[in-house]
């Protein structure tokens, strides 16, 4: 069709969805902000934009097409739950509140939905909204494997690191291969450090979902804390086998080749970091760190400086942030 016409629109938006379903997300997009500017009108190309990002997990990026879409349609429900989703994995609460709480009559029987809002809610200071979303939770939750693993992912987001532990297991022994409850169980064991119950849990969570790169991801963290680096070393390339934007295994890859002064095989590594997140300010003194074994002083300094800069800001307006949240993903896809 595009060889009849290469100024259709609808054959690009269509070949950006085929692109997607095989998950090559650089072609997606690619096809679909060329249909975009031929058919600006379209909010289904807009909204495909957005999934494009959001399934590879860059929810500043999917932010302006969501945003868009629900100014042109305010009671489609979809892109404005996802809208909702990136504003919470931005941390930016208020908004997330302002995009979910109009989905109430469509989604207060949803308990990743109450999950979201009331924890939201909660940070922005809207108490009556978090304590109506939270007792809406309890209400039909009715004691599922399912309602204690969010209400456990509600007190993990709060730092309630017992209570946390407590609805995991109880979501765990209701259904041991419940996804994503060893994760969360890994998470809750790291909090405490308790590093080897944590290491457990997270190859628990691996057993039932083996392709979750977050699991590797952790596991590599826990063996690093545990100072087995070679372990470290095959959980975070596996995490990047499966999901090459994972910052914290490039960085945690970078650590272990600067731990043993192999600074040339370091460099790339926190190169990738520094690209997929630049304003991590321990990417920046890894980087300095690495490049100053290289005896590229200059260089070295200019990212030494970014990583006081960024951490000295970031400590301005610090918060507790969220956790990693991949049941979330898997609901909304």
């Amino acid at each position: 069709m595009l060889q009849l016409d290469p100024q259709s629109g609808a054959a690009y938006a269509n070949l950006g969805v085929v692109y997607m379903r095989r998950k090559q997300w650089g072609k997606a997009l690619q096809d679909l902000e060329k249909a975009e500017r031929l058919m600006p009108q379209v909010a289904g190309i807009r909204l495909n934009i957005g999934l494009a990002y959001f399934r590879q997990n860059e929810f500043l990026k999917a932010i302006p097409p969501f945003e868009s879409v629900v100014r042109d349609q305010p009671d489609a429900v979809q892109p404005r739950y996802l809208l909702g989703l990136c504003y919470f994995f931005a941390q930016r609460w208020a908004a997330a509140v302002s995009s979910l709480e109009p989905l109430w009559t469509q989604e207060s029987t949803q308990i990743p939905y109450l999950y979201v809002l009331s924890n939201a809610a909660h940070r922005a200071g809207n108490k009556d909204l978090d304590d109506r979303a939270t007792e809406q939770l309890v209400k039909i939750g009715n004691g599922t494997p399912e309602y204690h693993l969010f209400l456990g992912k509600y007190h993990l987001n709060l730092q309630q690191y017992d209570q946390a532990q407590a609805e995991f297991e109880a979501a765990a022994k209701a259904d041991p291969k419940l996804p994503f409850v060893h994760f969360n169980l890994g998470l809750v064991h790291v909090k405490k450090q308790e590093y080897a119950q944590a290491r457990d849990e997270f190859l628990q969570d691996a057993a039932v979902e083996p392709d979750l790169a977050l699991n590797y991801d952790e596991l590599g963290k826990v063996y690093w804390l545990m100072q087995d680096d070679n372990n470290a070393e095959k959980s975070f390339r596996e995490a990047l086998r499966r999901d090459p934007r994972l910052v914290d295994s490039h960085l945690g890859l970078a650590k272990i080749f600067q731990k043993q002064q192999k600074f040339a095989l370091a460099l790339p590594q926190v190169d990738a970091a520094v690209r997929l997140d630049p304003e991590r300010p321990d990417s920046h003194y890894v980087r300095g760190q690495v490049l100053l074994h290289l005896g590229r002083k200059q260089e070295a300094r200019k990212e030494l400086d970014a990583a006081q800069r960024i951490g000295s800001a970031r400590d301005k307006q610090a918060e507790s942030g969220s956790v990693p949240s991949p049941e979330l993903l898997q609901d909304a896809q």
